[in-house]
């Protein structure tokens, strides 16, 4: 069976059934490392550098693009379709993006997992048949993700957080990843294993659990477990830790300053909860943590930090992979011919997102023909590759149309979705404010014209007259007198906020000086309230997807009884774990 393989995609198949319903463990990793080898006896040098790059797409349809679409792969890699990109380079893995990046991958199911299938096809035709792994940031929550409606927008890391279920985080993320595995996507770069103790982080917030080690690895090795039961594999990012940076690496190199024990104790719990559970794949971050190496270079690049901390001490063999190479936080010293080389010699297996394609893969090549990177090195992070692959059963990798469809945004999905909201809300403050009693009159204002407007129509499904008024992420003058003037006869105003500003601030005030009854909404980071402690009424969110609008005009209304309890502390006002009930139970 294994020489009828060898070179064609249909044996490729006969040979990983073999797999199936092994009698145990070891037999199974045994029947796995042989497939491994004798796919590696086959590739040749190139194939298997192709393996170790993960790289966008841009197109709907993997043979089929638009002139504008067939252009911007061009100026990328020199071919004109996403099917091309698969045969030019032979890469291990894509990674797919919205059209707030670019490259416009997910418009529908049935798009979707169209594409997938194409990207699938053309990499089963190559010379040895590897699949891909297909990759997407679906972290949840209303801050990275890449499937909008009618997927299923279940809440963030800080929300359920708040919601302290490790069940609901749990299904929130077995939810999720059934359906990314409906349309193909067959790894989530997900969960996020940051712990959030810095408020002034600009890049993390909600998107970690909070600020305390225990509470974010629980939600951690529950997520594994969901999106493990959902169909996808999984990546726990941003190793050693991004959460108290207070600079973006998407623009810049942050530096992280804690001490080992610092690192023992805040950043280290969740990455070894998550080896523990079995995660399938690591995510370097690009912060600099010079008690690990006192060089200063970024983690993504230092060995020190990959292959001493994350491979020797804490043991981990599974995959690891680079953040995207083309953030600042790589950039700035490290050009398209020396960023991929570094990442892997520091111990990286994939590199995602190499700036320069030709000049990256070129340079890797290079460095493996010139003994820099040894053939025992390349070999060992190949075989980290396909054995994922083999393990999480790709060699089976279309997707169903049809059922995608079908499964994508289920009504039971739905459900799930806006009972796990309802659990997060939290309460931070309430002078006697909520709830209210059906007011007469609503202004809804602040930040978000999708945000005001669908919070606006929820509290006026309640039977009030609402009048929305967005006033812009910074509310200029104009629009802060225009909300004054809005709330004169208003029984209620309703104010979001989004990591407030000097002028969101303004406004909030301003508002509070008209006497009306004024309630504060945070929907993203729940720290607001530090700016404005002498309002009356507090909630926080954590995002703002149309469920957590309709939780929150519930909890308002006293249609349910707010449970979320502060994953993070409110620094001289709030401590962690603090949050009001309507009644006890």
């Amino acid at each position: 069976m294994r020489s009828r393989w060898i070179g064609r995609a249909g044996v490729a198949l006969a040979a990983v059934t073999a797999l199936v319903a092994p009698p145990g463990i070891a037999q199974a990793h045994d029947r796995v490392s042989g497939v491994v080898r004798a796919i590696m006896r086959q590739m040749s040098l190139r194939e298997k550098v192709g393996q170790l790059f993960v790289v966008e797409v841009y197109g709907q349809d993997a043979d089929s693009v638009t002139p504008a679409t067939a252009a911007r792969n061009q100026a990328l890699y020199g071919v004109d379709t996403p099917a091309q990109v698969i045969a030019k380079y032979q890469p291990g893995g894509v990674i797919y993006f919205d059209a707030r990046r670019g490259p416009d991958n997910v418009q529908n199911p049935r798009q979707i997992a169209t594409l997938s299938n194409g990207l699938q096809r053309a990499a089963l035709r190559r010379r040895v048949p590897i699949p891909l792994l297909i990759s997407t940031d679906q972290e949840g929550g209303s801050v990275v993700y890449r499937l909008t409606a009618p997927a299923t927008a279940m809440p963030g890391n800080m929300a359920l957080g708040a919601g302290r279920s490790t069940r609901d985080a749990r299904q929130s993320a077995r939810v999720i990843g059934s359906e990314l595995a409906a349309v193909g996507i067959n790894q989530d770069y997900a969960p996020v294993s940051d712990v959030n103790v810095n408020p002034a982080n600009p890049v993390i917030g909600v998107r970690s659990a909070g600020s305390d080690p225990a509470l974010v690895s629980d939600m951690v090795g529950a997520q594994i477990d969901g999106y493990h039961a959902g169909g996808v594999a999984t990546v726990a990012k941003h190793f050693p830790g991004h959460g108290d940076t207070a600079v973006d690496s998407h623009f810049g190199l942050p530096e992280v300053t804690h001490t080992r024990e610092q690192l023992e104790a805040i950043d280290l719990p969740p990455f070894r909860r998550a080896i523990s559970r079995g995660v399938d794949t690591i995510m370097t971050a690009h912060v600099v943590l010079k008690s690990v190496d006192p060089s200063g270079a970024p983690a993504t690049m230092s060995r020190p930090i990959l292959t001493g901390l994350l491979r020797q001490q804490l043991g981990y063999d599974g995959l690891i992979v680079t953040d995207a190479l083309d953030m600042g936080g790589a950039t700035a010293d490290y050009p398209p011919d020396v960023a991929p080389v570094k990442a892997f010699q520091a111990g990286a297996d994939q590199l995602v997102l190499a700036p320069r394609m030709d000049t990256a893969f070129a340079a890797v090549l290079a460095a493996v023909h010139s003994g820099a990177i040894s053939r025992q090195r390349l070999d060992e992070s190949v075989a980290r590759i396909l054995t994922l692959k083999l393990e999480r059963g790709l060699w089976r990798p279309f997707a169903d149309p049809a059922r995608a469809e079908r499964v994508v945004g289920t009504a039971a999905h739905k459900a799930a979705e806006q009972r796990i909201t309802d659990r997060t809300i939290t309460l931070v403050k309430n002078d006697d404010a909520l709830p209210v009693e059906r007011p007469g009159k609503v202004l809804v204002t602040g930040w978000g014209v999708t945000t005001t407007s669908t919070l606006g129509a929820a509290i006026g499904r309640r039977g009030s007259t609402v009048t929305v008024r967005e006033t812009g992420a910074t509310p200029t003058q104009s629009a802060i007198d225009g909300a004054v003037a809005a709330a004169a006869d208003q029984d209620l105003i309703v104010v979001s906020t989004m990591n407030a500003n000097t002028a969101q601030q303004s406004l909030v005030r301003a508002l509070l000086a008209t006497g009306r009854p004024v309630v504060v909404t945070a929907v993203r980071n729940p720290y607001d309230i530090a700016l404005f402690a002498e309002v009356k009424a507090y909630l926080a969110s954590y995002g703002y997807t149309a469920a957590s609008l309709e939780s929150l005009t519930r909890v308002l209304f006293g249609e349910v009884n707010p449970t979320g309890k502060l994953p993070v502390a409110i620094p001289s006002l709030y401590p962690y774990g603090y949050g009001l009930s309507y009644r006890a139970g």
